[in-house]
């Protein structure tokens, strides 16, 4: 049977569609699993910045997306409940991508699920737990597929790790740091629009990657988080905490540091610096799991600058985003960022091949069935396999807006977070 193609509306048009979510859009478009690509913003400056992106002409020559707002609209006008028309224009159970600020996540996923869509979602999903579990049932009671964005499930590190840690080979998790500092450059970008000290911090925005591997990796749940913020003044004025770092305990008394920022310098080698050590108690010996994900085993020195800020000499990491030649036209997206947004929406299109033809319940039962399948495996991050993230997250913003206060995540019949 042949899958037929899924249209994609991608709700953001900022550094992550860009970066990551566009171009492997358009690769999956040019080999025929995604048909039409639209890209909804805000308003039409970052749209026009991606149609006249002289990276995205290259890699991927002759396409393109519908933008809404359009291109001829003023370029002041904002539509910001556009997504909602553009998503409702849509055939059923195509895929609605989110790329907003973290608080804007739930509105828009549960627009793209009242819509009858599938979702591919950035990290963190949502910002309270109660929000992941009511997406999980909505979305499994309709057989709509909602996947989050972790994309370092997909590292063939943290991959080889987690088989290992399986099969027994570290013994069991017990002490460990990560660390995670983004670009000085992120603070001028629109990040000093919406960053804000009230709505997030690094800690749930890229220290949540680092949290989500460890439970990927050892299936232990954390119990408690205290996380302490260093705030600092966007150029706009606008306060945000520029660094923090968090502490989290698990259930079987293991402890993960993770440190986050948005300062790693613009001159550096690195386009960020990143990784994760994770000790381990054996019998008589202890295990070790370390990742410098910062440095892949690769430098260039260019004759110009052309690294993040300008720098010549670079840190080159293959894994994650690179554009390199293929047999077809322009460039091809590598990497396990392009290889997890694929996930998602291959899975979408296997939902629609394996129940095409047959009668809504059953078709129905067929998506639920390969649903609960992928929750299990659990190397796509979904609401079933991944709500732990939500208890940290909520437990986090309610540590570091109590200047660092433990709090403890509670289980059993109704999870939840409360200040120890």
């Amino acid at each position: 049977m042949q899958s037929q193609k899924i249209d994609v509306t991608i709700v953001g048009g900022g550094m992550i569609t860009n970066d990551l979510l566009l171009p492997a859009v358009y690769h999956l478009q040019r080999t025929g699993v995604v048909g039409s690509i639209n890209v909804c913003a805000l308003n039409n400056p970052p749209l026009k910045a991606l149609t006249e992106s002289k990276e995205l002409l290259e890699a991927f020559p002759g396409q393109s997306f519908n933008a809404f707002p359009a291109l001829s609209e003023p370029a002041t006008k904002n539509q910001p409940d556009l997504f909602k028309e553009v998503i409702a224009k849509m055939a059923p159970r195509q895929v609605v991508v989110v790329a907003m600020p973290d608080q804007l996540h739930y509105a828009v996923v549960m627009e793209a699920l009242k819509n009858n869509q599938n979702v591919l979602c950035v990290k963190p999903l949502v910002l309270k737990y109660e929000q992941t579990i009511e997406i999980e049932k909505i979305a499994l009671a309709k057989g709509l597929f909602v996947g989050v964005e972790y994309h370092k499930r997909f590292d063939r590190r943290a991959l080889v790790a987690k088989r290992s840690y399986d099969l027994g080979h570290f013994g069991e998790f017990i002490m460990g740091e990560a660390k995670m500092i983004e670009p000085y450059y992120y603070r001028h970008s629109n990040f000093q629009n919406w960053f804000t000290a009230e709505n997030t911090d690094p800690f749930v925005y890229v220290g949540c990657h680092y949290v989500d591997l460890v439970y990927f990796i050892t299936k232990l749940k954390p119990v408690e988080v205290s996380v302490a913020g260093v705030k600092g003044k966007f150029p706009n004025g606008k306060i945000g905490y520029m660094w923090a770092n968090g502490r989290v305990r698990y259930e079987n008394g293991a402890l993960l540091s993770v440190t986050d920022g948005l300062g790693y310098p613009d001159a550096g080698s690195g386009s960020n610096e990143q990784c994760l050590t994770m000790f381990c108690e054996g019998n008589d010996k202890t295990g070790m799991i370390k990742h410098d994900d910062q440095f892949r085993g690769v430098t260039h020195c260019y004759l110009e600058g052309l690294g993040c800020g300008g720098t010549h000499h670079n840190f080159v990491s293959p894994d994650f985003f690179r554009y390199v030649p293929w047999e077809g036209a322009g460039y091809r997206p590598i990497g396990y960022g392009p290889e997890s947004v694929a996930a998602t929406i291959q899975t979408a299109q296997r939902l629609a091949s394996e129940s095409a033809g047959l009668p809504e319940a059953q078709a129905l039962q067929r998506r639920q069935a390969i649903i609960r399948e992928i929750d299990e495996k659990g190397v796509i991050a979904t609401p079933a396999n991944s709500y732990i993230n939500e208890l940290v997250v909520e437990a986090a913003r309610l540590s570091i807006l109590n200047d660092g206060a433990p709090v403890q995540i509670i289980y059993g019949d109704k999870p939840h977070v409360k200040l120890r």
